[in-house]
């Protein structure tokens, strides 16, 4: 009998997916077997999405494509819960600042409460991606600011379409 296959999650809106997130997905997939995207379907602490949660999903998709141990699902519960449902030992976030470990060391405490079996990780933004968060691009997409480069193809045309003003 083989072991049980290592699997993580790596929750968020996506709204949308940049490479920091890509950066973050694809490191925890050389650690993991398997790593599921948990795309929040209705985030509580950003509010109202820019995309539907399927168009989240299906960028999420485009962008993993090529990582044949990833994959997205949406969910509506607590991490923890969509984590046990999922087989998964550990939750894996991205760090960019001070300001994200403040508001992830609070998320963990909490999540330990709910679900001790269940760890989180953290890595840390590569530098390159230090700076990129999904609200700033879609500020920089709404005044025509230069972001093909820190999105996909798919993500970047549809934000034009969305957000050019």
């Amino acid at each position: 009998m083989s072991p049980d296959p290592r699997i993580a999650v790596c929750p968020g809106s996506y709204d949308p997916i940049t490479r920091g997130h890509l950066d973050v997905i694809a490191r925890t997939a050389r650690i993991f077997d398997e790593v599921v995207v948990g795309v929040v379907n209705l985030p509580v602490r950003k509010g109202k999405t820019l995309f539907a949660t399927g168009e989240r999903i299906a960028m999420i998709e485009d962008a993993t494509r090529e990582m044949e141990n990833v994959r997205a699902m949406s969910f509506d519960t607590l991490v923890v819960d969509f984590a046990h449902r999922i087989g998964a030992k550990a939750i894996v976030k991205g760090l960019r600042a001070i300001s994200d470990f403040e508001y992830e060391f609070e998320m963990n405490q909490l999540n330990r409460l709910q679900a001790p079996d269940i760890e989180s990780l953290y890595l840390m933004a590569s530098p390159t991606f230090s700076f990129l968060s999904s609200s700033g691009i879609k500020e920089l997409a709404m005044f025509g600011g230069a972001i093909d480069e820190h999105v996909t193809p798919l993500v970047a045309r549809r934000l034009k379409e969305e957000l050019a003003r």
